[in-house]
């Protein structure tokens, strides 16, 4: 059984797979506490591998996110298995603070926790993606980032945070772009979804 906090159809509004359509399948539970999640960790109901297949089933896409929380408390690679074998293609967004299934289609990790070795240790899967999200601290945090996990097909993003404060989140969103102006590796992910007011 797995603990679902909400299964949705939408379409994803962050990194490179912004503007596609996608079956949010969002686990409850997380092993870090943000101040700007956006999830409800208290609120899940037990689902067996069977019931989320049936809730997924009739939505027209075949393109599956596993998010959260943090799906990696919950996801092994016989799950992402079984999403493959019904025709899934299967991304996951994760912090990088565990080990994600080798056999995803795409991992996207949004990085909490910055420091020499993370995102890579032993056999963990590399991201296809790294999403920062992008403070007032973020420079800093980014210099501590150890260059070995990054590789040459990665995508590389900051997302301005958004604080709920339109104008501190006026001042962040500047000094990102800034920040990608003087760092043309990076690429600005915006929250489309919240922008245009879907879930």
């Amino acid at each position: 059984m797995k603990r679902i906090n909400n299964i949705f159809y939408s379409l994803q509004g962050e990194g490179r797979n912004t503007g596609r359509a996608a079956i949010f399948i969002r686990f409850a539970g997380c092993n870090l506490r943000c101040s700007f999640c956006d999830t409800e960790f208290n609120t899940y109901r037990e689902m067996s591998d069977e019931d989320i297949l049936s809730a997924i089933r009739d939505y027209p896409s075949r393109f599956v996110v596993l998010t959260g929380g943090e799906p990696t408390l919950q996801v092994d690679e016989a799950f992402v298995d079984l999403l493959h074998q019904q025709g899934y293609e299967v991304a996951m967004e994760s912090n990088g603070t565990r080990p994600a299934p080798q056999n995803l289609d795409w991992l996207t990790v949004s990085p909490k926790i910055f420091g020499e070795g993370y995102l890579v240790k032993g056999e963990w899967r590399i991201p296809d993606e790294i999403k920062v999200v992008f403070d007032e601290d973020t420079p800093e945090k980014l210099s501590s980032l150890h260059p070995s996990p990054v590789t040459s097909h990665q995508l590389l993003y900051l997302q301005p945070c958004d604080t709920g404060d339109a104008v501190r989140n006026k001042v962040i969103t500047q000094a990102c772009v800034e920040y990608i102006k003087a760092h043309p590796q990076w690429r600005l992910s915006l929250q489309t979804h919240k922008l245009i007011d879907i879930e």
